[in-house]
């Protein structure tokens, strides 16, 4: 939840899960230190906060009954992606993209009508 470098802490989890975004940039921004290198983290901190907001609406994310988090998406990718990483194994471009693309139409359920795509 914390950009590169950063370390998240629990007021900032806090306001995230609550949608209170504006409310955690504005409280980083306000804080004061003499520590040169911290008061720029915390300023880095606060502009990744502040750029990305709309991708952090956690609470209504969650309302819509959406994931939030990242897991699904990396099982995903681990599931149709790092089966190309096999021992032996090298493709070109062309072919592990070809590749993904069947796996993508299997696993999905439309595995005929990526056939049907390439008939045409």
């Amino acid at each position: 939840m914390s950009p590169p470098g950063c370390a998240g802490s629990w007021w900032e989890k806090d306001r995230l899960d609550e949608g209170k975004i504006e409310d955690l940039v504005a409280s980083l921004r306000a804080l004061e230190t003499s520590h040169s290198g911290l008061a720029k983290d915390i300023e880095t901190q606060a502009d990744y906060f502040e750029g990305n907001k709309e991708r952090m609406r956690y609470a209504k994310f969650r309302k819509q009954e959406l994931f939030v988090g990242s897991g699904v998406v990396e099982a995903s990718c681990k599931t149709v992606i790092g089966r190309l990483k096999r021992s032996g194994m090298s493709w070109t471009v062309r072919g592990a993209n070809a590749i993904i693309a069947l796996r993508c139409c299997q696993l999905s359920g439309n595995f005929e009508d990526y056939w049907e795509a390439r008939r045409a």
